[in-house]
């Protein structure tokens, strides 16, 4: 899952108008409430501080806000643009200062959207991949036929100790746990001894 790894901004000039999106990631609606209001006491001069968020790894929650702006001409393409962006858990808000020519609905759904963009170009993302770890015990030729097996396959090794034998501690999707366990079992002949260990979050 992708999510933001710090706050981003992104700013349009739109006919006048200016849009200065701010961006950050958040757990919670309460955390994006209260960004959505701090954002507001910030920006307390500007004519709108239209929002959005989306929160979950299926987009469970979402909401948006126009913030007095015609309906559907911000939040809502606001929004659209996070949910196709694949990126997870996060509130933008887009702060409008009125330039003192009218955009039309048009012009308005391409300036909040272009603006979201903007932050959204200029962040930084991480990824994170759930599963469980697996802590495997061999000798050093079946270390040789199981380190190409995990390169091959681009698994992740978390840990590895050399002693008179080879400890590897690996991460890969609990989906996935079986058909490695199987296919280390058949590339060592058996010999190797593995175990399931603790469920655990990777970032990318």
């Amino acid at each position: 899952m992708k999510s933001l790894a710090a706050e981003s901004t992104g700013e349009i000039v739109e006919k006048k108008s200016r849009f200065i999106a701010t961006m950050i990631p958040v757990t919670s609606e309460e955390e994006a409430r209260d960004f959505i209001a701090a954002m507001k006491k910030k920006y307390y001069d500007a004519r709108h501080n239209c929002s959005a968020y989306t929160i979950g790894e299926n987009y469970e929650i979402t909401k948006s806000s126009d913030d007095g702006e015609p309906s559907g001409t911000a939040g809502r393409p606001m929004l659209d643009v996070l949910i196709h962006s694949d990126i997870h858990n996060l509130c933008v808000v887009v702060t409008r200062y009125f330039g003192g020519v009218l955009l039309g609905t048009g012009g308005l759904v391409r300036a909040y959207t272009d603006a979201t963009k903007a932050a959204l170009e200029n962040a930084q993302v991480k990824e994170e991949l759930t599963g469980i770890t697996l802590l495997i015990s061999t000798d050093y030729n079946g270390y040789g036929k199981i380190n190409y097996y995990l390169e091959s396959e681009k698994i992740p090794v978390i840990s590895s100790d050399v002693t008179d034998k080879v400890t590897l501690t690996i991460f890969v999707k609990e989906e996935d746990a079986d058909n490695v366990i199987k296919k280390i079992t058949e590339l060592t002949n058996a010999s190797a001894i593995i175990d399931k260990g603790d469920a655990m979050v990777l970032e990318l």
